[in-house]
């Protein structure tokens, strides 16, 4: 986020290596903008401890204690050594009426970070491996911009790791669907970029999958 913080330095935290930053399920009332080192972002679905995320300098952690009195959603776990602005319900306020273009910014961030977090649960939520594969290709798609948005082959800047980071899962498990996927002429598998024949038949996949889903509960 390219704008000036350096007047809330007397916000700053620390957090060391493996340090909680908090976890799911608790209440909280700040949240975190990272200035440097990173955290990741883990769900607990079932009785599985999911990756949700690893966040950089320059993004938002935390947020939802501001924007809904409710309990963590996650839990957030330094990597590095990291140094982060830590904001609660009082000192934001400071900061919407102090600087009103940090304040815009901010709120744009947490609608799309909002939209972000939403979309990689329901990800998670499917049982079906390949499709959770495939949604991670939706996904990607979502946020592309293309000059025929109805064309069917799409070029995505991914590896393998990134997908199988994004579906949960690891990187042998990604590897296998994505090589089935191959197999099948739905993909194209490249060192630096995957490419998706028919992203309209990953949606009906998926779609079909999470029909499955509901059906059997």
């Amino acid at each position: 986020m390219s704008v000036d913080l350096s007047m809330f330095e007397r916000f700053a935290v620390t957090f060391q290596p493996g340090d909680i930053v908090f976890c799911e399920y608790e209440p909280g009332d700040n949240f975190y903008l990272i200035q440097s080192g990173r955290v990741q972002i883990v769900k607990i679905l079932g009785d599985i401890e999911k990756n949700i995320d690893i966040l950089q300098p320059g993004e938002i952690f935390g947020e939802m204690a501001i924007l809904e009195e409710a309990p963590r959603s996650a839990t957030a776990v330094a990597i590095d050594k990291v140094k982060a602005l830590e904001f609660n319900r009082q000192n934001f306020e400071i900061l919407m009426k102090g600087n009103p273009q940090i304040a815009l910014k901010l709120l744009k961030l947490f609608t799309k970070r909002i939209y972000d977090q939403k979309r990689r649960f329901m990800i998670l939520t499917l049982n079906n491996i390949e499709a959770r594969v495939a949604d991670v290709f939706l996904m990607l798609a979502e946020n592309q911009v293309v000059e025929d948005p109805d064309q069917d082959q799409r070029i995505f800047k991914a590896t393998v790791e990134d997908i199988a980071h994004w579906a949960g899962m690891s990187y042998s498990e990604c590897k296998k669907v994505l090589n089935h996927f191959a197999g099948q002429r739905r993909v194209e598998i490249y060192e630096d970029s995957i490419t998706v024949r028919n992203i309209n038949d990953f949606q009906r996949f998926v779609n079909s999958q999470r029909n499955k889903q509901k059906s059997e509960t």
